[in-house]
């Protein structure tokens, strides 16, 4: 087994790992963040069905200050108030999206620099 077979197979794991964790944090975080009136409209711009959970995992993720930095720019309305979620959202919430958005992200960014070394003949 060569390297690159090696990556792309943890790449795909890591996806599907990704993407288990995104229903299970749909339906336990952002269902009830979806409920709560106070937070209803905190959740960001919903380009796509469920992108939402994308906005809330990420505000949940990032540290302070680039949220803030992102919700005090001109774009704001596409990101998540990362505050009131903090205020709504336990301990559990919180690692849950901390798990779902950085191995999901990472597994993105991996199977994409795979594709591009792949197209510029290294492997």
């Amino acid at each position: 087994m060569n390297v690159e077979n090696f990556l792309f197979g943890c790449s795909l794991g890591g996806m599907l790992i990704g993407l288990i964790l995104y229903v299970i944090f749909g339906q336990l975080t952002v269902r009830k963040l979806r409920k709560n009136s106070e937070t209803k409209k905190q959740l960001g711009l919903e380009f796509a069905s469920g992108w939402d959970i994308y906005n809330v995992a990420q505000a949940l993720s990032l540290p302070k200050s680039l949220t803030k930095k992102l919700e005090n720019s001109p774009l704001a309305s596409m990101y998540a108030n990362s505050e009131c979620l903090r205020e709504n959202t336990t301990i559990v919430d919180r690692l849950l999206a901390y798990l779902f958005y950085w191995v999901f992200t990472a597994s993105g960014l991996t199977l994409i620099v795979l594709a591009a070394l792949n197209g510029l003949g290294v492997f």
